[in-house]
């Protein structure tokens, strides 16, 4: 991949890091309503899938979503304020961190339930195969949710009616508190292969290979509708909710996750290209300053009206 390629990939991984550390150091200071959960270590799985999408395409996400949610091309400012639960965010503060959503980009939103979005998007591709424009739907899920009922009964349908949807696991290896083979007996692999469906692992912190297996996996089914399962292998460096101590990890696990970290993966790969320490320093004082002014617009802003609690809840309907 070209060091011009990569340069774009890396800053937006890195606006997804600096843009949770910033959420990180507001929820410590009692500034986020609600929790936070961070997809710290997972960055490289949507901005890779997300160089293939277009704004006409459908993504959904789940509770481990900021990362999804940026990478598909959201406004930061609008973002930092919907989880700071303020007026000008993208839901007018009432999503929050587990349920931003922007249709103007074709996120239909995070969820906090575990396998919800997998119905969501499942109707988003049947509705994309119906109007038959060649966009796509995508569906971001956690290893933990391959227990769930849903997910089999997406991948039945999306099957059956050859739905061009995009099924991304993140298989981070944690199901919560728990190692995913505590919960699952079989394998995702598997899963697809007795629905008929296209499978491919890719290493998930290698934003280059992600980039290139969902580019390949979307031009497909644009041009033939039918679904595919991507599982990317990936890391959760923080714990399943911020505050999780983490006391059923092994250390040493946790000690070795900086190894395996996208950002720095991905800035060795520009290194070898040829990127200069310069470079990278400007990129991370380019992103620094975006978040940061995102942030602090966000704290600057107003919170909803009390008055406008019942606001898009109901609507008046004549009889």
């Amino acid at each position: 991949m070209k060091l011009e390629e990569l340069a774009r990939l890396y800053r937006q991984m890195l606006v997804i890091r600096r843009a949770e550390e910033r959420l990180q150091k507001l929820f410590a200071d009692g500034l986020v309503p609600g929790f936070l959960h961070l997809s710290i270590g997972q960055e490289a799985v949507p901005v890779g899938v997300s160089q293939t999408l277009t704004d006409r395409d459908t993504v959904s996400s789940n509770h481990r979503g900021h990362g999804h949610t940026l990478a598909k091309g959201v406004d930061l400012n609008g973002f930092f304020a919907e989880i700071l639960g303020k007026a000008t965010g993208l839901c007018k503060g009432r999503g929050g961190s587990m349920h931003v959503a922007d249709l103007g980009k074709g996120m239909l939103g995070a969820n906090g339930i575990v396998g919800a979005g997998l119905p969501i998007t499942t109707g988003s591709a049947l509705a994309h195969r119906m109007q038959g424009q060649g966009h796509v739907a995508v569906v971001y899920f956690g290893d933990g949710a391959l227990a769930e009922g849903v997910l089999h009964e997406c991948l039945n349908i999306a099957a059956l009616w050859n739905l061009p949807i995009l099924f991304v696991c993140e298989n981070n290896g944690w199901s919560e508190f728990s190692p995913t083979e505590r919960q699952l007996a079989t394998s995702l692999d598997k899963l697809a292969r007795a629905f008929g469906i296209k499978y491919t692992a890719v290493d998930g912190n290698v934003v280059a290979d992600v980039a290139t297996a969902s580019a390949r996996l979307v031009k497909a089914m644009r041009k033939t509708p039918a679904p595919a399962v991507l599982e990317c292998s990936t890391t959760r460096v923080r714990g399943h909710f911020e505050g999780d101590r983490q006391d059923y990890r092994d250390p040493a696990e946790i000690t070795a996750l900086s190894e395996r970290d996208p950002i720095r993966q991905c800035a060795a790969a520009m290194v070898h290209a040829g990127a200069t320490p310069e470079m990278l320093d400007e990129i991370a004082n380019a992103v620094e300053a975006e978040i940061e002014a995102a942030a602090q617009a966000a704290l600057d802003a107003p919170l909803p009206r009390s008055e406008d609690i019942l606001a898009d809840v109901y609507t008046s309907v004549k009889v």
